[in-house]
Formats: structure tokens, sequence, C-alpha cells
């Protein structure tokens, strides 16, 4: 079963949020077959650790206007690679180099692709 159309919204939304604060190889993938936790994992990166603190905090004040708050969020004071989880959707917003360590795309690429518009 794919993302609901309600996680493919907030995914719209975080990403654009994400985008406008500079953000960068934003890639969301639905995760819903082979993660039960989660539907879809929306992934970005930042140059600097600053950049990564200010995409977060942007991303949470955009949901908090819309009445959904983190669930649990993680890293955000090292500032290399912060997890936001919103239930099912989960932001990783990741320094440049954290993301090609870790590789995320790769480690989840037999997932689909969800469109960012």
């Amino acid at each position: 079963m794919p993302a609901t159309k309600e996680t493919k919204d907030l995914v719209q939304i975080a990403a654009k949020v994400a985008m406008d604060k500079l953000g960068e190889n934003v890639v969301a993938l639905d995760v819903t077959e082979p993660f039960a936790l989660a539907e879809v994992f929306l992934v970005v990166s930042a140059t600097n650790e600053r950049q990564t603190q200010a995409i977060a905090d942007a991303i949470e004040d955009e949901f908090l206007e819309r009445k959904i708050k983190a669930r649990f969020r993680e890293g955000r004071q090292a500032g290399r690679w912060i997890l936001l989880d919103f239930g099912d959707l989960i932001v990783h917003v990741m320094h440049e180099q954290e993301r090609e360590f870790y590789s995320l795309e790769r480690l989840w690429s037999d997932c689909p692709v969800v469109s960012i518009a």
C-alpha cells in the first residue's frame, strides 16, 4: 500500500519549506513497504550546521502552525543530521557530508520516489 494522500501533502509542505531555506537535493521516498513505522522519508541536504538547524526549525514551525507537532526530534544541537518524526513522515535534514557518507537513498533504493511538485 503506497503512502496516503495526507502524508504526501505533508511531504509537499515540508519540501517547499526546506527549499525556501535553500535545502538541496530534496528527495522523498515511499517506505511503506519495507518500513512499518512511517510512510515517507524526506531527505534534505544543507551545506552547514546552521542551515540544517534553520531548515529543521522552519519545517517544525510550519507544521506547528498546522497543529502538527513532531513526535520526536534528534540531532538539533550538533546540526549534522537532524531527524524530525511526524509519524507517517520522517524528515532527515543532513549536512551534505553526512548524507554522502550514510547514503540513505542507496539503503532505501528499492523504495519508490514520491514526486515533489
